[in-house]
């Protein structure tokens, strides 16, 4: 990954010295927005509206874990008005290229600077790569921040804040959209607390990563899985798989989730001794081509997220 950027780099660098990447600016033109994930490329779509034109690097159905930029990618990046990312260790390459821009970096905004942000939780059976963490003390930082509604309200005043500066002269658009986006997230939120109070049980199974740290948070849910969110492996041990069975058959778990384009192996394998159904639980980190194309969005994505745990823990 690193040879490949630095690679990258180099070639854009190139450019630069020969002036063949920077456009001229067209003052009458919309703002130029580069965005790594779904997530805030969803929220700069909606609160910009018809004064952005957005751009999401991720390619759709891709593992955002995986993704390397192409050369393509670093220049969209070095010519937008604002350059929109996570800002944690999956995405230090963003880090490096900036850096390697100098005066030509265009503006930034970190979705972790945004809000609170916690630690990756290793709960009992899960699979830990502590190993490769290093020092005790050296813990990741959980990314997924969006899954928690309130931090997706704070990053999207957080885009209303930056499209103003850029373009004053919409800001009341921005202003307003993102007003009404807002009270949509509300009501979001307001549908989570509302399940669970009135929850039978507080505790799910996920037979894949955990990228929901922000949502559990936010909403007291505990939580078993077989791995972190970020982790890179796809094979869990005997055990974790004998744990979590166990954890279904003990406490009569009616729904082993899976996350999104998950081979769903793990969940199949934890649901068929114990008879459990399997759901989707999307991190709306990346939605596929055809999510896509049908208008899927972070609030609709969050609202089937919100039904099928109603399933999970209203029985």
């Amino acid at each position: 990954m690193k040879k490949t950027i630095s690679i990258i780099i180099c070639l854009l660098m190139l450019c630069l010295m020969f002036g063949c990447t920077v456009k001229p600016k067209n003052e009458d033109a919309c703002l130029n927005i580069v965005c790594t994930i779904f997530p805030p490329y969803d929220f700069s779509t909606i609160v910009g509206g018809e004064h952005v034109s957005v751009t999401q690097l991720l390619p759709a159905g891709a593992e955002s874990h995986s993704y390397e930029p192409s050369a393509k990618d670093i220049i969209a990046v070095q010519d937008c008005d604002l350059f929109i990312y996570v800002g944690g260790v999956n995405d230090l390459w963003a880090s490096d290229i900036l850096d390697s821009m100098g005066d030509n970096a265009p503006r930034t905004l970190a979705l972790l600077d945004c809000v609170e942000v916690v630690p990756e939780q290793i709960v009992e059976g899960m699979e830990s790569e502590e190993e490769e963490h290093g020092e005790q003390g050296d813990v990741e930082m959980d990314e997924h921040v969006w899954t928690d509604p309130n931090n997706a309200i704070a990053i999207v005043r957080a885009i209303e804040k930056e499209f103003s500066e850029l373009d004053a002269e919409h800001s009341s658009d921005f202003e307003a959209a993102a007003d009404e986006y807002v009270v949509k997230l509300q009501q979001l939120d307001a549908g989570f607390r509302e399940l669970m109070a009135t929850a039978t049980r507080k505790t799910i199974v996920i037979g894949d990563r955990f990228p929901f740290r922000y949502l559990a948070r936010a909403y007291g849910l505990e939580y078993y899985a077989a791995f972190p969110g970020c982790s890179t492996e796809v094979e869990p041990s005997v055990s974790t798989v004998a744990f979590l069975i166990d954890k279904v058959e003990s406490e009569n778990i009616p729904v082993v989730f899976y996350i999104e384009f998950s081979n769903q192996k793990i969940a199949n394998t934890i649901a068929e001794p114990t008879g459990a159904k399997t759901l989707l639980l999307h991190s709306c980190h990346n939605i596929s081509k055809t999510e896509r194309e049908a208008g899927t969005s972070y609030l609709s994505l969050m609202e089937q997220n919100l039904a099928n745990l109603k399933e999970a823990l209203l029985p």
